[in-house]
């Protein structure tokens, strides 16, 4: 038994977790005001793989645990080349609107806060973005994660038309 959580925490220590956001709310009662927090986090293996999650708590490192626990169930694989994304694409979640644009080697990531996290957590090194409409974190974050899960690679397209990865290159 023993054996089984240490692998586990072993591999748990290799996923990257970002904090995008804390936002601390407040509900009026009648003594005053009752403080809690929500945070935006995001989780990724640096190789593809990419989920976030939103925790709510009276405290906020219980708050980030939470976000944490729910970005690890939400992780879902997506379509990289060596460095970038495979294709162009928009990202949409509500009013946010995000254009994810690959780019060649050296370029690095060039995004924004809430966007810049998630392409980070996800593995991307070389990436042009651009935010649209609202600028929330919580639409930001959603935005990007819409267009990165959207990204289909050669070989999907190939496999879909029933043809081979290099006849759809060539």
């Amino acid at each position: 038994m023993a054996d089984f959580k240490r692998a586990k925490e072993g591999n748990q220590d290799e996923l990257i977790e970002k904090i995008v956001y804390i936002n601390r709310v407040a509900k009026v009662v009648k003594g005053g005001r009752r403080f809690s927090f929500s945070a935006i986090v995001v989780v990724g293996d640096g190789k593809g793989r990419v989920g976030q999650g939103l925790g709510k708590a009276n405290q906020v490192p219980e708050a980030i645990r939470k976000g944490v626990e729910r970005a690890r169930k939400d992780m879902k694989k997506i379509a990289l080349t060596e460095a970038s994304i495979p294709h162009y694409i928009d990202g949409k979640f509500k009013s946010g609107k995000v254009m994810l644009r690959p780019a060649s080697d050296g370029t690095g990531v060039i995004a924004g806060g809430p966007v810049r996290a998630v392409l980070e957590a996800a593995g991307v090194q070389n990436i042009l973005t651009k935010c649209q409409g609202s600028n929330n974190p919580h639409n930001m974050v959603k935005a990007t994660m819409d267009g990165l899960r959207r990204l289909r690679s050669v070989e999907d397209i190939a496999r879909l038309r029933g043809l081979a990865a290099e006849e759809m290159v060539a």
